[in-house]
């Protein structure tokens, strides 16, 4: 061996960059948050905002599907589709989504746990898995993600409050359209 030093500094270097790729793979595959009963998949993975070192990223996977990520928008319309099947039972899920919205706090670990949904919560609102893409369990913990990453990256921010607390009382296009605009910026 010429040099055992530098294969020191080699051997270093593999280690290191194998620990590197082990946690991106573990982080990509081990942090599923939580399966609905139709057997989607909800998980979150690291963010990149400097300025939050929490920050993450929800995804979800339904059977047979590639992974997507749910955006404000897509919740928000999903609820008005509930609401032409059922207005007061949709009305009374805005009330139930906004009180879970006030108890959700900043995370200081990842991934983030569920802080208020349990299973139960879904029962009174059964009868509005009939209509729409998601089920309700699906939109109270991607809703409930959706906040709690919020939470963390703007802790004086308030956007998917101020979309259900719109919701029903403001025009559908001005709702949706405050949903879509902050996708865009």
């Amino acid at each position: 061996m010429k040099n055992p030093f530098n294969f020191l500094k080699a051997t270093y270097y593999y280690l290191q960059s194998s620990y590197k790729i082990w946690q991106v793979r573990r982080l990509q595959e081990d942090d599923l948050v939580y399966t609905t009963k139709a057997n989607v998949q909800i998980g979150v993975y690291p963010g990149k905002k400097p300025e939050s070192p929490y920050d993450f990223i929800v995804k979800f996977r339904e059977p047979g599907k590639r992974e997507r990520t749910p955006a404000h928008v897509h919740l928000i319309v999903e609820m008005y589709v509930k609401h032409v099947h059922n207005p007061t039972l949709t009305l009374k899920l805005k009330e139930h989504i906004l009180t879970m919205l006030s108890e959700i706090k900043p995370i200081s670990s990842f991934p983030p746990n569920l802080q208020f949904f349990k299973p139960e919560h879904t029962e009174p609102f059964k009868e509005l898995d009939k209509v729409g893409e998601f089920t309700v369990e699906f939109l109270l913990v991607v809703t409930e993600l959706m906040a709690i990453q919020e939470r963390t990256n703007y802790p004086e921010g308030s956007l998917t409050e101020s979309l259900y607390k719109d919701f029903g009382v403001k025009d559908r296009f001005s709702v949706i359209q405050k949903a879509v605009l902050k996708r865009l910026r």
